[in-house]
């Protein structure tokens, strides 16, 4: 079959990694995303190195991990907007797109008459989604911000790192920036809504996407916490502020984590554990008393784990479907059986050479994720695209080229 969203136009404005992972989880699922780039360096991303994918025959062409992380399956064509000829080219591939993604600071496409409006006008089905860190509106809204910033501010770091007064205490970012991953999963979300409705309307619409918006929404049990409580969080470590035992243990020879979401899971814990007697007691048999004795049978368990090795710990919770896991470096991820049962990395053919990719997690039964192009090259398909969207002869690209517009 035909994939999901293969008649799907996207024009993308984007850098960085909000709005790539949108744009890219899109193209994953069939649509034809056309990247615009300046053409002095386009992404910036594609410099956001070490490690970079290097070229076998010149070392200084080469592109970042990070840039090809999030540009699978994308057409890259090199336009300066700032001339009017490069914006009105834009425009043109936006009247014959479906939807437009950028994350320019709110206001900026205006003077290039990119913005919503002006593009509304030329193109009504025109789905339009502005990613930003701030939103639209708001005293927050003409500021920049980043991934870290808004783990800052959005709550995120104050719930993350040990707790205070213990070894290393203090706020942590997440490993990787969940700010910008939440926002552009969002992002997709709000246009495949979109898309619904105008099959209805036969109208588009604007969607205004703020990466700190959906970093507040993704706090989820958390947020509630504060709100149906009236207390703040605070930073707990590996630990779960509503569950126990739900957190990261020391063993004879490293660490596991254990994961227990009921009573029966705790009773089964205990038995394979020895230690039975810890689900018998009134205090801990179930979950709110052990939320509420959390530091009493956490010692208890503490004590337990640290007499045998890891492999030993999780083969007996494991026997009792309890449910654990060892605490994997990326070299064990890539490893792991089921990672490879899954085929959850992949090669594309890219210029350089075979480049690795991570797979699309979303398992469709008839139309599943394809991988059709690696990340292009600043620029690669220019040409293609002019010619084939726009119906530019090599004189007009050539006059293009010859005067900076495009690479």
């Amino acid at each position: 079959m035909a994939d999901a969203l293969q008649s799907l136009k996207v024009v993308e404005l984007c850098r960085v990694l909000a709005g790539p992972w949108a744009s890219q989880t899109l193209a994953d699922l069939g649509a034809d995303v056309i990247k615009v780039e300046h053409p002095e360096g386009g992404d910036v991303t594609r410099s956001w190195g070490p490690p970079y994918f290097e070229s076998p025959d010149d070392p200084w062409r080469a592109e970042s991990a990070y840039f090809l992380s999030a540009n699978r399956n994308k057409r890259s064509v090199a336009i300066n907007f700032a001339h009017q000829e490069g914006s009105d080219i834009v425009v043109e591939l936006a009247r014959r797109a479906d939807v437009l993604i950028e994350n320019f600071r709110p206001g900026n496409l205006a003077k290039y008459g990119l913005d919503y409006h002006s593009l509304r006008a030329v193109n009504p089905r025109l789905i339009y989604c502005s990613i930003s860190a701030f939103g639209q509106t708001g005293p927050a809204s003409h500021r920049p911000g980043y991934d870290l910033a808004i783990q800052a501010i959005g709550g995120l770091m104050s719930l993350t790192g040990q707790p205070d007064g213990t070894p290393g205490a203090g706020p942590i970012k997440a490993g990787v920036a969940v700010s910008d991953l939440f926002a552009g999963l969002y992002s997709v979300i709000g246009v495949l809504a979109a898309l619904h409705a105008r099959s209805v309307s036969n109208r588009g619409q604007y969607l205004d996407i703020g990466l700190f918006d959906s970093q507040v929404a993704a706090l989820a049990n958390q947020s509630m916490n504060y709100l149906i409580s009236g207390m703040v969080p605070s930073r707990l470590g590996n630990a779960h502020p509503n569950v126990v035992p739900y957190q990261s243990f020391q063993t004879s020879d490293g660490h596991l984590v254990l994961a227990v979401g009921n009573d029966e899971q705790f009773r089964r814990c205990c038995a394979q554990l020895g230690r039975s007697d810890l689900s018998k007691d009134e205090r801990y048999r179930r979950n709110r008393g052990r939320v509420e004795h959390r530091d009493t049978l956490l010692a208890a368990l503490k004590d337990t784990f640290v007499t045998r090795p890891t492999a030993d710990w999780l083969s007996l919770l494991e026997a009792a479907d309890v449910p654990c896991a060892p605490i994997n470096g990326l070299d064990q991820v890539f490893a792991e059986p089921q990672c490879v049962a899954r085929a959850l990395c992949l090669k594309l053919p890219h210029a350089y050479g075979a480049v690795p990719s991570i797979a699309n997690p979303v398992r469709l039964s008839d139309t599943p994720p394809s991988y059709r192009r690696p990340p292009p090259l600043l620029g690669e398909h220019t040409d293609e695209v002019l010619r084939a969207e726009l119906g530019f002869d090599g004189q007009h690209i050539g006059a293009l080229r010859a005067a900076g517009i495009i690479l």
